[in-house]
Protein backbone atom coordinates (compact mmCIF):
# COMPACT_ATOMS: atom_id res chain seq x y z
CA UNK A 1 0.00 0.00 0.00
CA UNK A 2 1.12 3.31 -0.68
CA UNK A 3 1.19 6.46 1.10
CA UNK A 4 -0.97 9.45 -1.52
CA UNK A 5 1.90 12.65 -2.23
CA UNK A 6 1.63 15.53 0.54
CA UNK A 7 -0.92 17.74 -1.15
CA UNK A 8 -0.01 21.19 -0.01
CA UNK A 9 -2.73 22.92 1.95
CA UNK A 10 -3.94 26.21 0.54
CA UNK A 11 -3.91 29.86 3.17
CA UNK A 12 -6.57 30.31 4.51
CA UNK A 13 -7.77 33.91 3.36
CA UNK A 14 -9.18 35.69 6.68
CA UNK A 15 -12.00 37.15 4.39
CA UNK A 16 -13.31 33.99 2.85
CA UNK A 17 -13.53 32.50 6.52
CA UNK A 18 -15.64 35.13 7.92
CA UNK A 19 -20.03 34.82 8.06
CA UNK A 20 -19.32 38.47 8.58
CA UNK A 21 -19.64 40.99 5.06
CA UNK A 22 -17.08 43.82 5.50
CA UNK A 23 -18.47 46.85 5.94
CA UNK A 24 -21.47 45.86 7.96
CA UNK A 25 -23.84 47.57 10.83
CA UNK A 26 -22.50 45.05 13.68
CA UNK A 27 -24.51 45.41 17.00
CA UNK A 28 -23.09 44.47 20.65
CA UNK A 29 -24.36 44.16 23.45
CA UNK A 30 -22.67 45.43 26.51
CA UNK A 31 -23.69 44.99 30.24
CA UNK A 32 -22.84 46.61 33.60
CA UNK A 33 -23.86 47.85 36.66
CA UNK A 34 -26.27 50.67 36.33
CA UNK A 35 -23.97 53.65 37.47
CA UNK A 36 -23.55 57.19 36.17
CA UNK A 37 -21.24 57.43 33.20
CA UNK A 38 -21.60 53.66 32.26
CA UNK A 39 -23.25 54.54 29.27
CA UNK A 40 -21.11 57.65 28.10
CA UNK A 41 -17.90 55.28 29.17
CA UNK A 42 -19.13 52.49 26.31
CA UNK A 43 -20.14 55.55 23.51
CA UNK A 44 -16.73 56.59 23.62
CA UNK A 45 -14.94 52.88 22.84
CA UNK A 46 -17.60 52.79 20.15
CA UNK A 47 -16.31 56.23 18.71
CA UNK A 48 -13.14 55.09 19.58
CA UNK A 49 -13.41 52.09 17.21
CA UNK A 50 -15.90 53.40 14.61
CA UNK A 51 -15.38 57.48 13.99
CA UNK A 52 -19.12 58.04 12.76
CA UNK A 53 -20.92 55.85 15.20
CA UNK A 54 -24.41 57.78 15.95
CA UNK A 55 -25.18 57.89 19.52
CA UNK A 56 -28.21 58.12 19.03
CA UNK A 57 -29.04 54.57 18.03
CA UNK A 58 -27.58 53.30 21.01
CA UNK A 59 -30.44 51.05 22.79
CA UNK A 60 -31.05 50.94 27.09
CA UNK A 61 -32.70 48.15 28.90
CA UNK A 62 -32.96 47.72 32.42
CA UNK A 63 -32.41 44.19 34.22
CA UNK A 64 -35.00 42.72 35.95
CA UNK A 65 -34.14 44.32 39.28
CA UNK A 66 -32.94 47.91 37.89
CA UNK A 67 -29.41 46.89 39.34
CA UNK A 68 -28.30 46.14 35.71
CA UNK A 69 -28.24 48.17 32.57
CA UNK A 70 -28.05 46.55 29.07
CA UNK A 71 -26.42 48.57 26.51
CA UNK A 72 -26.97 47.79 22.67
CA UNK A 73 -24.73 49.74 20.46
CA UNK A 74 -24.27 49.46 16.81
CA UNK A 75 -20.73 50.15 15.18
CA UNK A 76 -19.78 49.93 11.00
CA UNK A 77 -17.59 46.41 11.76
CA UNK A 78 -14.54 46.96 8.45
CA UNK A 79 -12.55 44.08 9.87
CA UNK A 80 -12.60 41.04 12.37
CA UNK A 81 -9.34 42.54 13.59
CA UNK A 82 -11.35 46.08 14.71
CA UNK A 83 -14.24 43.93 16.01
CA UNK A 84 -12.04 41.28 18.44
CA UNK A 85 -10.15 44.78 19.52
CA UNK A 86 -13.69 46.13 20.04
CA UNK A 87 -14.64 43.11 22.46
CA UNK A 88 -11.30 43.14 24.17
CA UNK A 89 -11.72 46.66 25.36
CA UNK A 90 -15.29 46.81 26.30
CA UNK A 91 -14.92 43.64 27.98
CA UNK A 92 -11.31 45.02 29.86
CA UNK A 93 -13.14 48.23 30.93
CA UNK A 94 -14.07 48.05 34.84
CA UNK A 95 -17.85 48.66 34.74
CA UNK A 96 -18.16 46.33 32.07
CA UNK A 97 -19.57 43.03 32.97
CA UNK A 98 -20.77 41.14 29.71
CA UNK A 99 -20.31 41.48 26.37
CA UNK A 100 -22.24 39.69 23.61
Amino acid sequence: MTTPPDIPTPPIDARKESLIEYPSQFPIKVMGAKADGFVHAITQIAERFDPAFDASTIELRNSKAGNYLGVTITVTATSREQLDELYRTLSSHPMVKVVL
